[in-house]
C-alpha cells in the first residue's frame, strides 16, 4: 500500500512539473505553508511543553519519513490549549488532529470515528484497554482513540517511613491505616506533615474517593445532583480531607502563596502525596526514594478509581482526514507509545513486553485502571462546567475550614437551576 502511494505522488509530481514548465511557474512554492505545492500539510494540536512536545516532534518526524509528500505541522498550544482549539473551530479553520479530553464540549466538531477504527484492522483495537473507550463516547458515538492515560495513587517517601519506623503502606489499606499513618508521619518540630491536601481541589479528580465511598456528584442519567453531590457519602469522603487538615496531620498545598505538593514532597516535607503518573520522572530526578501504592478503601467498601485520559480526535471540518487517521494510527502505534513516557501505554501488548505491570512502582495505576468503571459527571451532563463552578468554591471552603455536608447543600442549592 505504502509503495502504491508513493507512485501514485510521483506520476502527479511529474505532471505537474510539466504543466508548471510550460507556464513558466516550475517550482512553486505556497506561501501558505512554505512548502511545494504536492505537499500536504496535516496540523496537530498538543497541549503538551518541554520533553513531551520533543517527543511528539520525534514522532511526527518518523510519520512524514513513512508517508513521502506530508509535513507535520506540530502545533503547541500549552495553557492556552482550549481557547486557541474553540478559536480554530469557530474560525472553520481547526488543526486536523488534536488531542483531547473535553468530548461534551466539542463533540459535534470533531469527526465520529467509530467507522474507522472498525474498519481498519491494523488498529488491532482488541490490543487497547477496553475501559479507555469509555471516556470518548458521547451518544454511543466515538470521537477519540485512547493515546495515554493514569489512574491515581498514594506515593510515598520511603526515607521518611523508615526514619520514623513506619511500615510501608501496602495495597488493600483503609482510611483509617492511611489517617493514623499521616499522624505518626506528622512532626511539627520538622515541619514534616504526614499528607498534602490540595487548597484547590480538581473535583474531578475528587471522584475516585466519593465513588469509593459509595456516593457521586449526580444520578446516573446526569439529571439529578440533589441527594448525590450532597449525599452523606459524599460529604464523608471530601470531609476526611478538610478534618486532616485542620487536626495538622496534613498541610495545605498548591494555593495563594503555597508550593505545589509535587514540590513539597520532593522537598521531603510531606511523607505522602496522591497523584497521577505525571510527577514521577522528577521524583526519580529529585532523588526520592519513592514507592507508590493504591488508594486506600473505606470500611467494606470496594475502591474505585478515576482516570485523566488523553485521546487523539479529528476535526469535522479536516479536508485529510484519511491521512489523518493514518497519523492517529502511527501516534497509538506500539513504537510511538514506547517513545512517551510522560503517561501509561494504553496497549496491552506493550505493557507486557516492558513489563510494567509486575514493576512494583507502576503496578497500582494498572490495578486501578481495573477498578475505573464509573462514569465522570462531566461526561453525565453537558452543563457539568457551570454546576462545577459551586461544587468546586464549596470544596475548597472544607478544605479552609467549612462543614462539608452544609458546603454542598449550598452548592447544590445554587446550582440546581443550571439542570433545569
Amino acid at each position: 500500500m505504502k509503495k502504491r502511494t508513493s507512485l501514485i505522488v510521483l506520476a502527479t509530481t511529474l505532471m505537474v512539473s510539466i504543466l508548471s514548465a510550460c507556464s513558466g511557474n516550475a517550482g512553486t512554492a505556497n506561501p501558505e505553508n512554505g512548502s511545494s505545492d504536492q505537499t500536504k500539510t496535516l496540523r496537530f494540536a498538543t497541549w503538551d511543553t518541554g520533553d513531551a512536545l520533543k517527543i511528539e516532534q520525534d514522532i511526527a518526524k518518523k510519520f512524514e519519513a513513512e508517508h513521502p509528500g506530508t509535513k507535520v505541522q506540530v502545533e503547541a498550544y500549552a495553557d492556552g490549549f482550549d481557547q486557541k482549539l474553540a478559536a480554530g473551530f469557530g474560525a472553520g479553520n481547526p488543526p486536523d488532529v488534536m488531542y483531547m479530553w473535553d468530548f461534551p464540549t466539542y463533540h459535534q466538531s470533531l469527526e465520529p470515528l467509530d467507522s474507522f477504527a472498525e474498519k481498519d484492522q491494523d488498529l488491532k483495537i482488541d490490543d487497547f484497554y477496553k475501559g479507555l473507550f469509555n471516556y470518548g463516547k458521547i451518544d454511543d458515538k466515538l470521537y477519540g482513540i485512547p493515546a495515554g492515560f493514569t489512574t491515581r495513587v498514594v506515593y510515598y517517601n520511603k526515607k521518611l517511613f523508615d526514619a520514623s519506623g513506619v511500615p510501608y503502606p501496602k495495597d488493600g489499606w483503609e482510611w483509617s491505616e492511611f489517617q493514623d499513618i499521616a499522624k505518626k508521619l506528622t512532626d511539627n518540630s520538622k515541619k514534616q506533615y504526614g499528607f498534602g491536601a490540595r487548597a484547590e481541589n480538581d473535583t474531578y479528580d475528587l471522584q475516585g474517593f466519593v465513588w469509593s465511598n459509595g456516593g457521586s456528584f449526580i444520578s446516573p442519567d446526569g439529571k439529578t445532583i440533589e441527594g448525590y453531590m450532597n449525599s452523606k457519602e459524599t460529604a464523608e469522603a471530601i470531609q476526611m480531607f478538610g478534618d486532616m487538615v485542620k487536626n495538622g496531620t496534613a498541610v495545605l498545598t498548591g494555593g495563594k502563596g503555597q508550593q505545589s505538593g509535587d514540590d513539597i514532597f520532593k522537598g521531603g516535607k510531606i511523607a505522602m502525596w496522591e497523584s497521577g503518573i505525571w510527577p514521577l520522572e522528577s521524583f526519580k530526578q529529585a532523588g526520592v526514594d519513592v514507592g507508590t501504592v493504591e488508594i486506600p478503601a473505606f470500611p467494606g467498601k470496594p475502591v474505585k478509581g478515576v482516570l485523566a485520559e488523553s485521546a487523539l480526535s479529528i476535526a469535522k471540518d479536516s479536508k485529510h482526514k484519511d491521512l489523518a487517521w493514518e497519523f492517529v494510527k502511527f501516534y497509538v502505534s506500539n513504537e510511538s507509545i514506547k517513545m512517551r513516557v510522560a503517561d501509561l501505554p494504553v496497549r496491552q501488548s506493550v505493557v507486557n513486553e516492558l513489563k510494567k505491570d509486575q514493576d512494583p512502582l507502576y503496578k497500582p495505576y494498572y490495578t486501578m485502571l481495573e477498578r475505573s468503571d464509573n462514569t465522570p459527571a462531566f461526561l453525565l451532563n453537558p452543563k457539568w462546567n457551570e454546576v462545577n463552578r459551586q461544587l468546586s468554591a464549596a470544596v475548597e471552603a472544607v478544605m479552609h475550614g467549612s462543614n462539608a455536608q452544609e458546603a454542598l447543600n449550598q452548592a447544590v442549592k445554587d446550582s440546581e437551576r443550571y439542570l433545569k
